[in-house]
């Protein structure tokens, strides 16, 4: 395999995960009596321009097909902070009635809503019928389809070039992702301005967050590399930020080549703060695999040791990032028997791989577990203040990335 950026032949391992069925592929009852499909998921890095990417991968859109299952809205961490953004952009950009916005995998309408309360024109890109429609039923323009430089072009011809793309949490989720840049400098206004978030690398690296990997990520990305991307089709970096969401994120904020805005002193710092993590070094990344192996016998030991005490342990929140612990360690329903999520759209339904069970929360206030693993462990203050009435049970709330810490 060559490089998805510069095509250079990919050498080095990252990690390897074994294999996994697609994160948010969750199944029916009916679907449990029939094969399940499973893919590599093994990481690489290349040693030329240090992209983090997944080695083989599934067609897209059988990843991202009509009952894809994961609505942004589920989260009110996430609603604030996309209700936060809006604001800090509108004023940032001077964004008003004769601007014209486009999000890239806008989901489920859970940041142009703001949009469309302020009266700012926009419009949602997203391949997912279930998350589009509904995002429709709130009013919000979308468009169903994936993004790329074809359909860039059709839209720059066919109507205004974007005053904004946001791309929240797309960047590294894209199989093509020159073909994507392409796309963004196609549909992006001469003045425009385009903002990214993605999980940094670094602090995948530094914490162990290898649970962040699985098949709807492409690529795992530092600010040195989307640069690189960026600058080899006409887009450059102007700023970024440094954002809590996902475990921590960067927002870069790019424009054209050409534009006269210069490069702030915070990515001047990032980007030294990535050398100085040796993110341009290959030990850094071929040594990572002893960190997710440590958390995944921490965990499975965690609870081998609860189920010899007869003490109950039951999981929150069926996101991605726990499918891939639960898959890695080889977790079942005999350890953990069921899975708490408030989105209805996976109640009743079971975790790819592992087969555990998703319910809706109310089942802990009836039978308050002893346990409760959390696995989106990045919005576990958000989850522990939701459940604080298990504290009364005398519940504990267990998280296992960086470290296993029971609180």
């Amino acid at each position: 395999m060559k490089c998805r950026h510069c095509a250079h032949p990919l050498h080095h391992r990252f990690v390897d995960l074994g294999f996994a069925p697609p994160s948010n592929a969750y199944l029916t009852k009916e679907q449990l009596q029939l094969p399940e499909t499973y893919f590599p998921l093994r990481v690489k890095v290349c040693g030329h321009c240090w992209l983090v990417q997944t080695e083989d991968y599934a067609a897209a859109d059988t990843l991202f097909d009509q009952h894809y299952a994961y609505f942004s809205s589920t989260s009110t961490g996430w609603l604030a902070h996309a209700k936060h953004y809006c604001d800090e952009v509108e004023h940032k950009l001077a964004l008003g009635r004769d601007s014209f916005v486009v999000e890239v995998a806008s989901n489920d309408g859970y940041l142009l809503r703001n949009m469309v309360a302020k009266a700012i024109p926009c419009l949602g890109i997203e391949p997912t019928q279930s998350t589009a429609e509904a995002a429709r039923l709130q009013g919000i323009p979308v468009l169903s389809a994936f993004f790329g430089e074809a359909l860039a072009k059709t839209l720059a011809q066919e109507g205004p070039q974007a005053d904004l793309i946001i791309g929240n949490n797309v960047f590294a989720h894209v199989p093509d992702i020159n073909d994507f840049s392409r796309g963004l400098k196609a549909l992006l206004k001469p003045t425009g301005t385009i903002t990214l978030e993605f999980p940094h690398l670094l602090e995948l690296i530094t914490l162990g967050q290898f649970d962040t990997i699985y098949h709807e990520h492409f690529s795992y990305l530092s600010l040195q590399t989307v640069s690189t991307i960026l600058s080899s089709v006409g887009l450059k970096v102007f700023d970024v930020d440094s954002l809590s969401t996902h475990g921590g994120s960067l927002r870069v904020w790019a424009c054209h080549a050409d534009d006269e805005r210069e490069a702030s002193l915070q990515v001047e710092n990032i980007l030294a703060r990535e050398k100085q993590a040796g993110l341009f070094s290959l030990t850094t990344y071929t040594s990572f695999q002893q960190k997710a192996d440590k958390i995944k016998d921490d965990l499975l030991g965690f609870l081998l040791e609860q189920k010899r005490a007869g003490r109950r342990v039951v999981a929150y929140g069926a996101a991605a990032k726990g499918n891939t612990l639960l898959n890695y360690a080889g977790i079942k329903p005999d350890l953990l028997p069921y899975v708490c999520d408030a989105a209805a759209s996976k109640q009743g339904k079971y975790l790819p791989g592992s087969h555990i069970p998703i319910v809706a929360p109310e089942v802990l206030a009836s039978t308050p577990p002893e346990v409760v693993l959390i696995l989106p462990w990045n919005i576990k203050m958000e989850v522990m203040q939701q459940l604080s009435f298990l504290r009364e049970a005398g519940t504990r709330f267990v998280t296992v990335v960086p470290t296993l810490e029971v609180v």
